[in-house]
């Protein structure tokens, strides 16, 4: 690990003004210290804002719930009205990682992870998401990586709270001492890779993710996210998948599905979601459902089995979120 200085903060405002000359925010510091050790990232200047309280809390508001960035996996996991009222968001961060983890793992150091690849995440090799040109996983270990939507990069966002947010239609708010606060939809908060490869996200140099606002469900609303793995226990996602259900009854109003682990940025399947709309929620529909959500799937050399795995863990989600069936027992978390 290179040396570097640390800039300790109490306020945004001071964590603003330190945002320069190359640094990097920690809070958490789980994703952050790990890249350090292994030499894949080599900061010269840590501005730590694990003790700003402006950042952490979750508010009800009027037009629904503002969480700030510094908020635990934990805290968001078990909050009242997150378990009651956003089961998808409380499902996704109570599953991730371990325990322990998610009493320190941050909203915003979760959302802000670079992609779980192996080529990416080792000194070793240097690819494109480095600035280079070539991709390592094409040719090589790829059995983690993206099924559907790659190009220049198969590898996957590791983000589980993205997954739920996106089924919210979550905004992230982003605040810069220059230009002052924007909101950014949770959709459009991703970099394809195609797009640029060594940018992961939306976010510039001198901003800072201080918080991310959910609106209100319409009535009626049920959902539900499960994370499939290697392991039952705590593991990384091979395929995780969320679903917000707007419900008269038994029939669908509206659904909203979203995919992590199939492609490079998360993503919602819109041919699931037509499938659901305006029908009875059964295991017939369900299941239709998850094997619609498999359209222009290109699997590589080692992942195919996530074509049979994701209409698996959509349509048993499905059928979660709308009261029926329990949680499945050999997800992950």
């Amino acid at each position: 690990m290179n040396s570097f200085v640390l800039a300790e903060c109490t306020t945004v405002e001071g964590a603003l003004s330190q945002l320069k000359d190359g640094a990097a925010v920690k809070a958490g510091g789980i994703d952050l210290l790990e890249r350090m050790k292994n030499g894949t990232y080599q900061p010269s200047k840590l501005v730590n804002i694990r003790n700003i309280s402006a950042l952490r809390g979750i508010q009800k508001t009027q037009d629904g719930l503002t969480i700030g960035a510094l908020t635990t996996l934990s805290e968001i996991s078990e909050h009242p009205e997150i378990q009651t009222q956003y089961q998808i968001l409380s499902d996704a961060c109570g599953h991730a990682a371990t325990p322990h983890l998610r009493n320190v793992a941050t909203l915003g150091g979760n959302l802000l992870q670079p992609v779980q690849c192996w080529y990416y995440r080792s000194a070793e090799f240097e690819c494109i998401r480095k600035g280079k040109n070539f991709c390592f996983a094409f040719g090589g270990l790829n059995q983690y990586h993206a099924i559907m939507d790659y190009g220049t990069c198969p590898a996957v966002a590791p983000s589980s709270s993205a997954v739920a947010l996106l089924g919210l239609d979550a905004r992230i708010e982003l605040s810069s001492a220059k230009r002052g606060k924007r909101m950014v939809s949770i959709k459009d908060f991703y970099v394809e890779p195609d797009a640029n490869p060594t940018k992961f996200t939306v976010i510039e140099p001198d901003e800072l993710l201080t918080a991310v606002m959910i609106p209100k469900p319409a009535p009626g609303t049920r959902s539900a996210y499960q994370k499939y793995g290697e392991k039952e226990s705590f593991d990384w996602a091979i395929a995780d998948a969320g679903v917000v259900l707007e419900m008269d009854g038994n029939t669908c109003r509206r659904a909203v599905i979203t995919m992590g682990a199939a492609s490079p940025v998360v993503r919602r399947s819109q041919e699931a979601e037509a499938l659901l709309a305006g029908k009875r929620i059964t295991e017939e529909t369900a299941r239709a459902a998850g094997k619609a959500a498999m359209t222009n799937v290109q699997p590589l050399s080692m992942n195919a089995y996530k074509v049979d795995l994701f209409p698996v863990a959509i349509y048993r989600t499905i059928l979660l979120a709308a009261g029926q069936a329990s949680r499945d027992p050999s997800a992950a978390g």
